[in-house]
């Protein structure tokens, strides 16, 4: 298990009061292998907050990924529903959760809000 994620799951109570806005509440089970063990972090989720343990606990959802893969996301250089769609992760249970857990994930390094892209242009036109 990297740092990186390590810190993530780490973060995540204090960062799900603004992340967590929408009405969302069920428990996601994260499994995370390396091909030779696999690790289970259990993330319950509700509007405004979340609660990290670990252990291999019946889950409203399960999501399974390899740690390199999920090391990847957590710092921005890969994309969950991307993964999902290139079957380099399964996920089973659950959608919303999936949804509402994704937002956790950093950008990509150098994305920017397109909004923010537009309000740009518009000034440049002026």
């Amino acid at each position: 298990m990297t740092e990186a994620t390590e810190q993530f799951f780490a973060t995540l109570p204090a960062r799900a009061p603004a992340i967590l806005r929408a009405p969302v509440d069920g428990t996601l089970r994260i499994d995370l292998s390396d091909g030779q063990r696999t690790v289970h972090w259990l993330v319950r989720m509700r509007p405004g907050a979340a609660e990290v343990s670990q252990g291999p606990e019946p889950a409203d959802a399960i999501w399974y990924s390899g740690e390199d893969l999920f090391d990847r996301l957590v710092t921005g250089r890969a994309q969950a529903l991307a993964a999902l769609f290139r079957n380099e992760s399964t996920y089973t249970g659950n959608v919303v959760l999936f949804l509402a857990f994704r937002l956790f994930f950093p950008a990509a390094p150098g994305t920017r809000d397109p909004r923010e892209v537009a309000r740009e242009h518009v000034r440049r036109g002026r």
